[in-house]
């Protein structure tokens, strides 16, 4: 990247140095050095112009917080200590999450300027080849986050959720971004376990314990080692078990039923519930002094309903999963499930799509390969200012019309139509992504 103004070439071995994307910046968002990594990454052809960090990341033509979109150049500047923020970029092979990290460095002309580094995020795809967590929208971006901040710690993570939003697909994340990687992932489904059950299940059991115990049994607390143990449904643990479950978290040791030796446990625990902690523990049915121990670091994953942006994404992703063939929904039925709430999240909109694909006899999925319960009454809105009565629509519906007309109407760019619209030009970009 020749054209580039690099300020030294000392400075230029030092990105050098760094194995992911780096570049350097000045106060007013131009890109001054990179190192190979940065242009592979963001494919930034030799003859471009000294460029904007902005126009390379995002394609943008202002700077991110004047489109919608958080700067860590600027909270850099503003704090002069280093910050991170989880973005969408452009690059080389796609969109992809990036985990920016922008730190303030004063050289020895007594200027400040700004080491931008780009850390790939592994455990999700913003395309729908990727495995694992997929997804764009913005409530998605602040879960992802969160997963990015607690997995390369200990931390003790608990994640909230409704069904079927991937709770157990983001503990695998949390696990596969620690250093605990290489060490087994141990899923513990708390709901239904008696107490004999219970102890036997995590801490396993001698020969001759009890009933039934012909053989030694290892318990999956040991099968964890070094690992990570995700606790499923935690909320569903019984009141007299969850005495246990503290005992070994607080003291990291436990016995096996019917044997007398202590023993130590090692890994790093996340837990999962679709229920209301605080309120079992304000009704006496979660123990106050267990909920603090695994609540150290909370993460809200988002419903269906509330990241819709994605849903075009997801059924393209599942799609691919399911099916080696080259199958499609129709307009109607993707708009009759852009509509539809989702009750079951993202596990429900997989099992209607596994549904559609074995109905549909010639790759086209309609609404009548659809649930009846995802079946809406899809009218075509009415032009503004028309004589004729408007028929009720969802609001969503109505903006998703009126922005498709719009868009093969309006001869400007993005920029210019965001301005005309009185939105930022990201909202307009996502907006229009998402139709």
């Amino acid at each position: 990247m020749n054209s580039l103004v690099h300020l030294s070439t000392d400075l230029s071995a030092v990105l050098e140095a760094v194995p992911e994307p780096a570049a350097m910046l000045s106060p007013d968002y131009k890109i001054l050095a990179t190192n190979a990594a940065y242009v592979d990454h963001h494919h930034i052809p030799d003859n471009e112009e000294t460029p904007y960090c902005y126009k390379v990341s995002h394609g943008y033509s202002r700077p991110c917080d004047e489109s919608g979109e958080s700067c860590p150049l600027k909270k850099c500047m503003e704090t002069g200590k280093r910050h991170r923020v989880l973005h969408l970029h452009q690059t080389s092979k796609g969109r992809e999450h990036v985990d920016v990290e922008m730190r303030p460095l004063k050289l020895a002309d007594g200027k400040t300027y700004y080491l931008e580094v780009m850390h790939q995020v592994k455990v999700a795809q913003a395309n729908p080849q990727g495995q694992g967590l997929i997804g764009r929208s913005d409530a998605f971006n602040q879960m992802l986050s969160l997963i990015q901040r607690a997995g390369p710690n200990s931390i003790t993570v608990l994640l909230l959720g409704e069904s079927g939003t991937g709770k157990e697909l983001a503990a695998k994340a949390l696990h596969n971004i620690s250093s605990r990687v290489k060490k087994p992932f141990v899923t513990v489904e708390c709901s239904g376990l008696s107490e004999t059950l219970f102890e036997s299940e995590m801490f396993g059991h001698e020969k001759g314990a009890f009933t039934g115990a012909i053989n030694k049994k290892e318990g999956l607390v040991s099968a964890a080692r070094g690992g990570t143990l995700f606790l499923d449904e935690i909320g569903d643990v019984p009141l007299s078990l969850q005495v246990k479950l503290l005992r070994l978290i607080e003291t990291g040791t436990y016995r096996t039923v019917g044997g007398v030796d202590l023993k130590q446990a090692d890994f790093r625990l996340v837990c999962a519930t679709h229920k209301n902690l605080k309120k079992l523990v304000e009704n006496g049915q979660f123990r106050q002094d267990l909920y603090y121990r695994i609540s150290a670091f909370p993460i809200e994953l988002p419903s269906l309903k509330e990241r819709k942006e994605d849903i075009s994404l997801l059924i393209e992703a599942f799609i691919k999963r399911i099916t080696k063939d080259e199958v499609a929904l129709n307009e109607a039925a993707l708009t009759a499930l852009k509509n539809y709430d989702f009750p079951g999240n993202i596990r429900e909109l997989r099992n209607i799509l596994e549904r559609a694909v074995l109905l549909t006899d010639n790759n086209q999925i309609g609404t009548e390969h659809l649930p009846p319960e995802c079946k809406c009454s899809i009218s075509t809105v009415g032009e503004l200012g028309s004589s004729e009565p408007l028929k009720l629509v969802p609001l969503a519906e109505l903006e998703s019309h009126y922005l498709s007309r719009i868009r093969e109407q309006f001869s400007g760019n993005n920029r210019e139509l965001a301005e005309k619209l009185g939105v930022s030009e990201r909202t307009l970009y996502r907006k229009l992504s998402a139709l």
